[in-house]
């Protein structure tokens, strides 16, 4: 096919769209389904309604190809081990006595039966259910879910494509069940899998699928020869199955390096590749590869990850590049639009020339049907479109809200000294052991309590006018008051004030920095049906007053035992932020941490001796190619040691982590030179004890031992048991005791029940080493 015909040919398409609906419809039927209000038969009516409206908004858009299967209850990689029949033996009965009780169960748990252990999807701030397999998995298809979403949108008269995720990258991501041997690897079962997905294949050709795409990003990151075997063998068998659909294999959110070649000579019919930020590298190496002759090429060139407006021009360009590679060549956005909020056009409260330069699932919808339009019929059939989209990026690129010389200025002072503490961590440890005067094995939580009802109604009206400021704080003194008397009655040792105040970790202090632009209705899926607004980072970062220090002094006044001071750490500020596109990160993260560490400064100097600046997101963060570690961990620690290099030697700086790989990172972590880490470890087993003692980490830690993403309470003794095993890696007189994450989203029932019963196992084990003090 000539370049002309290519061109002629382009069609647009997506790889997937936000789930929850413009009001959070899935969200609050799912819960209602948990609390029993809701029947199984309406939540299942909510989301083919959802379902419906997607297509159908995608199909009127101009979207060409609407994709199937990518819809999910909690998980699509949870989704795909129902398909494959890995469900984990704990959870077998429950899921053959009732389907979708049981789904759940696997998500969240139950009091008897763990979850599945949470993790992040590659380098977004979206969870995945790990897949648990062992040599014993057996594998057996059920397509009922992808097959029965295929027709409805055929039903409605639409091309639609099922989604699935590659048999490679499942594996990939999958662990060793309990159990099993921790070498054993995942992919060694391929040749069992392949199968199963041969029999969903036909199904869906069965059912009227003319293609499928199998998303494998696993093979953006850095493969073995042995990996990239596996991914050769698997697309050449899954290609010779009979009565299959046509396969496009997609990847996205980096550049595929080595992969590159492997899936272009492959025998499927199609590729979907991402060519935004470091993926542009795929443009080079497709054309070194020497192009997909005869085959089509779905080319993401709209960022399905941020929010910015897409620059027309330049995207027509890189498809003008693309059409003498393939046979044809479709349009769409980088990745799935389930890591952008729905529609820009909702944000009220934003100035409406900002506004334009922000681009949502809709809005970048319509971004890729200008394109494909442009590259049918040539750029005068979107003239229009191509004028309005150099005054929106003329707009942002010109606006005083970009630059603040001041900020810039105090960023390119900062020395190397100011991003270091002036005392060595074993002088500051015997300061703190003697001005706090903890006990062995100390309790705390990580910051935040349950938010009530009561809490969020409280904002609601203060929002309204239906309260005034005061009568909001009244109510906030009152919530602070009851978490500080649970905390010293349970016999909690470092306290929190719960952060009643805070709607988000990261949005309440974007509202307080300058630079940062706060949404309404911006909700993205982070797990399950845990929604966030992450603010978007549109200028220069400062603080113009204090943040925390009233909140934190007034809990601090209400105990004679510590309070920890709570903030969010710049690189989490940035990962769960729409960040910038106009300056490196790096330059982001100055800012941000300069920001924090006035905040810092001012809880020491108002008696705060205790301070958590939380870096959940440092591993989520870390880029998915090797080369590109070191230089992203050294602005990422430089960043959270400026925050927090400013204090004396009696103030203990604490930081927290959770649901991640942290195994590549425990260098980084040692480079934060915090005096305390609290991290994610009851569904792991304590494996990030067993990690930071291998690597001779040499400060405290406090690897959870209570899981808060499920509603099970853990008992005393179960509680005990973990921290026994985070002993046998971390010396007792080191390791702290505390659940896993904040407990915003958890119950005041379970709460409090599972924080006594942590202090009874710290008891418990304290009195077994026979010591009462550090």
């Amino acid at each position: 096919m000539t370049s002309r015909t290519a061109a002629a040919a382009a069609r647009a398409t997506v790889y997937g769209y936000p789930r929850q609906g413009a009001d959070r419809e899935l969200k609050k039927a799912i819960e209602g389904y948990w609390k029993g209000r809701v029947t199984a038969d309406a939540l299942r009516a909510t989301a083919a309604g959802l379902r419906r409206a997607n297509w159908t908004r995608l199909a009127e858009a101009g979207i060409g190809e609407v994709p199937t299967g990518d819809f999910s209850y909690y998980d699509h990689v949870l989704d795909t081990t129902v398909m494959v029949g890995a469900v984990p033996d704990r959870h077998r009965a429950a899921v053959e006595a009732d389907a979708l009780d049981g789904y759940f169960a696997m998500a969240r748990g139950t009091q008897d039966v763990a979850p599945l252990e949470m993790t992040k999807w590659f380098d977004t701030n979206y969870h995945y259910l790990v897949p648990e397999l062992g040599p014993d998995t057996v594998f057996t298809a059920d397509s009922s879910k992808q097959v029965a979403e295929l027709k409805e949108a055929l039903a409605l008269g639409l091309a639609a494509r099922p989604v699935l995720v590659g048999p490679v990258t499942y594996l990939l991501l999958a662990k060793p069940a309990p159990g099993v041997p921790a070498d054993f690897e995942p992919l060694t079962l391929l040749d069992r899998l392949l199968p199963v997905y041969a029999e969903v294949l036909a199904d869906l050709r069965a059912a009227g699928a003319e293609w499928v795409q199998l998303d494998e990003p696993a093979l953006v990151q850095d493969r073995t020869r042995a990996e990239l075997g596996f991914a050769e063998r698997a697309l050449r068998d899954l290609s010779a199955a009979t009565d299959r659909p046509k396969l496009l294999v997609a990847s996205y959110f980096d550049r595929l390096g080595e992969a590159l070649p492997v899936l272009a000579k492959a025998p499927v019919e199609g590729l979907a590749l991402d060519f935004t930020g470091a993926a542009r590298a795929n443009l080079a190496a497709l054309a070194a590869a020497g192009g997909l002759p005869g085959k089509r090429l779905v080319a993401g060139v709209v960022n399905g990850r941020n929010i910015w407006v897409n620059d027309l021009e330049k995207s027509l360009a890189t498809l003008g590049t693309l059409l003498g590679l393939a046979d044809r060549v479709d349009v769409s956005a980088s990745c799935s639009l389930l890591h952008v909020p729905l529609d820009a056009a909702l944000e009220r409260d934003i100035d409406p020339q900002i506004v334009r330069w922000l681009s949502f699932a809709r809005q970048k919808t319509d971004e890729i049907v200008t394109l494909a339009k442009g590259l049918r019929s040539g750029t005068d059939a979107i003239a229009p479109e191509l004028a309005s989209n150099r005054a929106d990026l003329a707009s942002r690129a010109g606006s005083p809200i970009t630059r603040d010389p001041a900020v810039r200025a105090r960023a390119a002072a900062v020395t190397d000294a100011d991003a270091r503490r002036p005392q060595p961590y074993p002088e500051r440890a015997a300061a703190q052991r003697a001005h706090l005067g903890l006990p062995l094995l100390p309790t705390t939580t990580i910051g935040s309590f349950p938010q009530t009802d009561e809490l969020r109604v409280a904002r609601a009206d203060l929002r309204a006018g239906r309260i005034d400021t005061a009568g909001y704080e009244e109510r906030i003194e009152a919530e602070i008051k009851e978490v500080i008397a649970f905390q010293e009655k349970t016999g909690i040792d470092v306290l929190v004030h719960g952060e009643p105040e805070r709607n988000d970790m990261v949005q309440y202090f974007a509202e307080r920095l300058t630079g940062y632009l706060a949404t309404q209705h911006g909700w993205v899926q982070s797990y399950g049906t845990r929604y966030v607004r992450p603010p978007v980072l549109a200028g220069d970062i400062s603080r113009p007053e204090p943040m925390t220090v009233r909140w934190t002094s007034y809990a601090q006044s209400l105990s004679d035992r510590p309070v920890k001071g709570m903030l969010t750490g710049p690189v989490t500020m940035l990962a769960w932020s729409f960040v910038r596109d106009d300056q490196p990160l790096a330059e982001t993260a100055r800012q941000v941490a300069l920001a924090l560490r006035d905040e810092v400064n001012d809880l020491e100097e108002s008696g705060t001796s205790v301070i958590q600046v939380d870096e959940p997101a440092l591993r989520e963060t870390l880029p998915l190619r090797a080369a590109d570690h070191p230089a992203y961990l050294a602005w990422a620690t430089e960043a959270f040691r400026l925050s927090t290099s400013g204090v004396r030697p009696e103030t203990q700086v604490h930081t927290h982590m959770c649901y991640a790989e942290f195994g590549d990172v425990v260098q980084a972590i040692d480079d934060l030179d915090a005096d305390v880490i609290s991290l994610e470890a009851a569904r792991s087993h304590m494996q990030v004890a067993r990690e930071l003692a291998a690597h001779g980490y040499p400060r405290e830690a406090g690897p959870g031992v209570y899981d808060i993403h499920s509603p099970r309470v853990p008992g005393a003794e179960e509680a005990a048991a973990l921290l026994r095993t985070g002993l046998e890696a971390i010396p007792a007189e080191r390791l702290w005791v505390n659940p896993d994450c904040g407990l915003k989203t958890r119950g005041w029932p379970e709460t409090r029940a599972s924080l006594e019963n942590l202090v009874t196992a710290a008891r418990t084990v304290r009195g077994e080493l026979g010591g009462a003090t550090a």
